[in-house]
């Protein structure tokens, strides 16, 4: 879940950061900054970083604890994915969304209307549906599989996102993209080739609940390109504007949705009855089994503010490159916490993953600095993702 909000987030912002200074032709020339300045600058990047890598390893980890501690509910595994997002709702207020101007998309420069309350609360529903369903599918493969193995199968979701991007917001298949897909089903094969070993499976799960676990993984990382996709499509021709507000008022009520409908599920399917149970015979004891659910919740959403961090102190493609870094952080960790076996069909599986996001993240760095290349000469603009070297360049 808290890749999927990254880049969902990254998605809808790529391209704000290029149109904020599009009414500028006379920029004076940049004094030099104090370096307390830049110092407390990369500080602040230290800590949104710190956020992106450590949160996703802890909430996946966490999470995995869970099942592996006699936790069953896949519904409540499902729910603290989501329901941590009031924790962002303090982003409303700080000065970065004020100093965001919106960004209308018009047409033939006649602005056009905004979308009535009935379609915007549509398309929370319709998405936040989309989400809870993901997520639930989401908890059923973390359950069923050694963790190493469900993070690697997550990386596909770049590949489904750039296949959805393909038909819904036409999205040139470069030859990066290209080697990102072959990269990305490749390693997803593998994993799916090598089938269930009980020495590999903390669970001892058998290769039926191993290839449940696979296609459910799989498909909520489908799910997930899915939305990703709409997500961009309706802001470009529904909401048609892009502002800190806007980005928030898509995942909080998105998430709102989401939440209710598990809540549902939970109750409909008659889990809830057992929880109480669940929570005694946790085998590390009730306050455990509260704190696990608790910080798990937490720490998903700190991951999400990490990425909005990243994003508006730098650009999207740093946020996306620090997720890169920590993508193979899950699968070491797994390895020394809850003894996953790194055998050379799951090592190769991780080195074409992570050859894959790297192609796929390069194409995003060649277009995001085509653009900015056009902005700067049109504008002179002065980038403030590398602060020093336009400073002393």
């Amino acid at each position: 879940m808290g890749e999927a909000q990254e880049l969902q987030l990254n998605i809808i912002v790529q391209d704000s950061h290029e149109a904020n200074h599009q009414g500028c032709t006379d920029v004076p020339e940049q004094p030099v900054l104090p370096w307390r300045r830049n110092l407390n600058w990369w500080l602040r990047i230290a800590i949104y970083t710190l956020f992106v890598i450590a949160g996703q390893s802890a909430a996946t980890l966490l999470g995995r604890l869970y099942y592996n501690k006699s936790g069953k509910s896949k519904w409540l595994g499902t729910l603290v994915q989501l329901a941590g997002f009031p924790i962002l709702l303090p982003y409303y207020c700080i000065p970065a969304s004020r100093r965001n101007p919106t960004i209308n998309i018009t047409t033939n420069n006649i602005p056009l209307k905004s979308p009535s309350t009935l379609i915007l609360a549509s398309i929370y529903v319709s998405l936040g549906l989309l989400v809870a369903l993901c997520c639930f599918l989401y908890s059923v493969g973390l359950s069923l599989l050694p963790v190493s193995t469900y993070s690697l199968i997550c990386a596909s979701q770049l590949a489904f996102n750039a296949l959805f991007s393909f038909f819904l917001n036409s999205q040139k298949f470069t030859p990066y993209i290209v080697n990102s897909l072959v990269l990305l089903t490749i390693s997803s094969t593998l994993l799916v080739l090598q089938g269930g070993d009980s020495a590999d499976d903390p669970t001892g799960g058998s290769k039926t609940k191993y290839v449940i676990g696979f296609l459910c993984t799989v498909g909520a990382s489908a799910g997930y390109g899915l939305v990703l996709s709409l997500t961009q499509r309706v802001f470009r021709e529904v909401i048609r504007k892009e502002t800190f507000a806007v980005i928030l008022d898509m995942i909080v009520y998105q998430s709102l949705v989401a939440t209710c409908a598990v809540l549902v599920g939970l109750f409909a399917s008659g889990e809830w009855r057992g929880l109480r149970k669940e929570m005694e015979g946790f085998e590390l004891g009730k306050v455990s089994y509260v704190m696990n659910l608790t910080w798990s919740a937490i720490i998903w959403q700190l991951y999400a503010i990490g990425a909005v961090g990243l994003i508006f102190e730098a650009s999207s493609l740093f946020s996306n490159a620090i997720s890169v870094v920590g993508l193979p952080v899950v699968p070491v960790l797994a390895v020394i916490f809850f003894h996953d076996k790194m055998d050379g069909i799951k090592a190769m599986a991780m080195v074409l993953g992570i050859w894959g996001f790297i192609s796929y993240v390069y194409q995003h760095y060649l277009d995001d600095r085509k653009s900015k290349t056009g902005s700067n000469n049109a504008t002179g603009e002065v980038s403030k993702a590398f602060p020093l070297e336009n400073i002393n360049g």
